[in-house]
């Protein structure tokens, strides 16, 4: 039976989707770079200096997120919300002190990270080298500049100028940069590997920089703009820092975890694996690029059928994505595993636990995006967070014992615990369903009065 979808619906939900598919497009060939890019370090490295790249590049994830102060979620809420309230000047310099605060604070945490790991190995010498720590500190900035102005473009309705440059043209680059100097004899190391990354996404970044620039979009820092900013928006900004790390933390301390606890070279199994794994979350991952500030738009201005149905839609398609790959996952797993060499295949079971737990993500739909664009950023920090954390205490306790499957069924359960936690919430607490069953609350959902 063919669904009914009224007439006011259908042609948000036409864009949502087109967009949505466009982001997807973007998001595959983003995914099949990187893995590309992943089998190329891991088949040019061996397996111990591939560990130092997976965990530095997982420590610089995690730590430029920090960098970010929570402005990529902070400008897709505020953009929107400040533009329907009329106040496009606000939405201006708010964008400005977005981009004014990470910087800043990409290289105060950069410069931070180098003097933490020079005392220590000062005073506490040990036989591997630390160099991986000062290459993760290289990427720290442009990371957290290429993700607060990815999130800045989309929030001003620009798609391709905000995923392109970082997610395409980088992602080109490094291997083909990698692949050129291995003709040439030239191995990387692992901490050579993350300073070439560095330097290959600052340059994009100025690429991206200078096209934003021509299209009249908003990226540019400016001074005198982040204190008044700060003042004013600097409550919700360290609520939505906390959800972005506790979020980050859970795709990546794992790896750092295991590299400390067993070895670097098991780090590098495990990465693979997550990093396989997260492949199932990529039409939901774009579908969340497009709707965040469709939500927050119609969220603020009072339209709850709008961002219902725009939820519903995202729920429902990502779903259907990530059930498909998951099957491929549980059936040829070990031989997707093998292309990063013969020995990762035995990630099998790791990748398979990772990946039924977020099958959850996908199945409780964009409840993290719902809960940060309608102000419900400090609970979703603290049930998420609570839940991740008591998780993450569960893999120190078990690791030494169950090694990296006991790693990841710590991570599947902890997801699916939290994840079913917060869409529970978005139903009961804002109104919006945010599960598959999100379908059936469009025709329940009403408006409300806004101020």
């Amino acid at each position: 039976m063919r669904l009914s979808i009224p007439a006011d619906l259908s042609a948000l939900l036409h864009t949502g989707m087109w967009r949505s598919i466009g982001s997807l497009g973007i998001k595959v060939a983003t995914a099949g770079l990187t893995y590309f890019t992943y089998v190329v370090l891991s088949r040019t490295m061996t397996a111990d200096e591939y560990g130092h790249f997976a965990f530095g590049l997982a420590l610089a994830t995690v730590l430029a997120i920090a960098a970010g102060v929570g402005q990529p979620t902070a400008i897709l809420r505020l953009w929107p919300q400040l533009s329907v309230a009329g106040d496009k000047l606000a939405a201006l310099k708010a964008a400005q002190a977005g981009s004014v605060l990470t910087i800043l604070a990409g290289l105060v945490i950069a410069v931070t990270l180098c003097l933490t790991v020079f005392l220590w190995v000062s005073f506490f010498p040990t036989t591997d080298t630390a160099n991986h720590f000062y290459g993760a500190a290289f990427l720290i900035l442009p990371m957290a500049l290429a993700e607060y102005n990815s999130s800045a473009l989309r929030a001003q309705g620009s798609l391709w100028s905000a995923l392109v440059p970082r997610d395409i043209l980088w992602r080109i680059a490094l291997p083909a940069a990698v692949l050129a100097l291995f003709s040439l004899g030239i191995v990387l190391s692992g901490p050579d590997a993350l300073v070439l990354s560095a330097a290959l996404l600052s340059g994009m970044l100025v690429l991206q920089f200078w096209s934003a620039m021509r299209r009249g979009y908003v990226l540019n820092p400016a001074r005198g703009v982040s204190a008044r900013y700060w003042k004013q928006w600097g409550g919700i900004s360290r609520w939505l820092l906390l959800g972005a790390l506790i979020e980050t933390a859970a795709l990546n301390a794992d790896v750092i975890l295991v590299g400390l606890m067993l070895n670097l070279e098991s780090s590098g199994l495990y990465f693979n694996a997550f990093r396989t794994a997260g492949l199932m979350t990529l039409f939901t991952f774009a579908i969340e690029l497009v709707i965040a500030p469709m939500i927050a738009q119609h969220f603020h201005a009072g339209e709850m059928r709008k961002a219902q149905a725009i939820t519903a839609m995202g729920s429902a398609a990502g779903f259907v994505f990530s059930l498909l790959v998951f099957t491929a996952f549980f059936g040829w797993g070990d031989w997707i595993l093998s292309f990063f060499g013969p020995s990762y295949a035995e990630g099998w079971l790791v990748l398979v636990l990772l990946s039924f737990g977020l099958l959850f993500d996908a199945a409780t739909g964009p409840s993290k995006i719902v809960m940060m664009m309608t102000g419900h950023e400090r609970a979703y920090a603290m049930i998420f967070g609570a839940i991740m954390g008591l998780g993450f205490l569960v893999q120190i306790l078990i690791i030494p014992t169950y090694g990296i499957v006991g790693a990841a069924a710590a991570n599947m359960g902890a997801r699916i615990i939290a994840q079913l936690a917060i869409a529970l919430w978005c139903r009961q607490r804002i109104g919006l369903d945010t599960s598959l069953l999100g379908i059936l609350a469009i025709k329940t959902a009403t408006d409300r009065a806004t101020d």
